[in-house]
């Protein structure tokens, strides 16, 4: 089996981590649980299935973990128009995408976490990412630390030597109260338009910012290294550029093996 790893630019035989040679590792990027999903998500999700019964076929041992994304901006604007609670919203996207899983014949992957629910995790990786000084707090909020990642870019394929903060078109927008424009937030401080979403926790009071929670659900259900990480090349930046480096920052170890991703519809 050889897939096209994002990473290499280039197709890599397959190679599981696990000593045996059977058990596999698999996680991939779920939907944001607050409206329908529509069929170029459904696309990506034919072609994980597809990935994994091909697997399965060739007798691996396939644990897959598929998040859900229930806490972040589009929720909470969603909320507010809908006038509903952050559970009932995100429940009845969830219920639906599922049905429409089943409709579709997609096997359910071994997980489906949420975000919500692992927010102790996420805290304790924020914590860890704050102790290595690769992130930093601004009042309540904290960012991730991009120049402390040297190889920050390289799943991307982005170069960024010789960039000057603020020599862009768009000058100084994007650095806000940032150290860098390039940094990404981890923890998000509470703001009143946020209403009543707000987890109280040892490095502040505010909710998880998106890529955090893939890098620390991935973590406690399969471990430091992954086999395979799937997600639309849509993903390849930032989310999966920012999931990469803080994962390998807070552990010092490759997060994974082969990055997948597809194309759009």
């Amino acid at each position: 089996l050889r897939l096209y790893n994002t990473a290499q630019r280039e197709k890599i035989k397959f190679e599981p981590l696990d000593p045996e040679g059977k058990k596999v590792k698999f996680y991939s990027c779920g939907p944001t649980v607050y409206d329908f999903a529509h069929i170029g998500n459904f696309r990506a999700f034919l072609t994980y299935d597809l990935i994994k019964r091909w697997l399965l076929y060739l007798g691996y041992d396939v644990d897959h973990v598929c998040n859900l994304t229930d806490i972040d901006d589009k929720i909470l604007q969603r909320m507010k128009r809908d006038d509903i609670s952050l559970k009932d919203l995100t429940n009845k996207y969830s219920d639906l995408f599922f049905q429409d899983l089943a409709s579709l014949n997609v096997i359910p992957a071994t997980r489906y976490p949420k975000a919500t629910d692992h927010i102790d995790e996420i805290v304790a990786m924020i914590q860890t990412l704050i102790e290595k000084d690769k992130a930093y707090r601004v009042g309540d909020s904290v960012y991730f630390r991009t120049s402390a990642f040297e190889s920050y870019g390289c799943l991307s394929g982005m170069n960024l030597e010789g960039n000057v903060e603020g020599q862009g078109e768009g000058g100084n927008k994007f650095l806000g109260e940032k150290q860098d424009s390039k940094d990404f937030v981890l923890w998000k401080a509470y703001k009143p338009e946020d209403g009543d979403v707000v987890w109280n926790t040892a490095i502040g009071n505010g909710r998880p910012g998106w890529h955090i929670e893939c890098s620390a659900m991935a973590q406690k259900y399969l471990g430091d290294t992954l086999d395979l990480h799937a997600g639309g090349v849509d993903l390849v930046f930032p989310h999966h550029e920012n999931e990469k480096a803080q994962t390998e920052a807070a552990t010092d170890k490759k997060f994974c093996n082969c990055w997948l991703h597809n194309g759009f519809v």
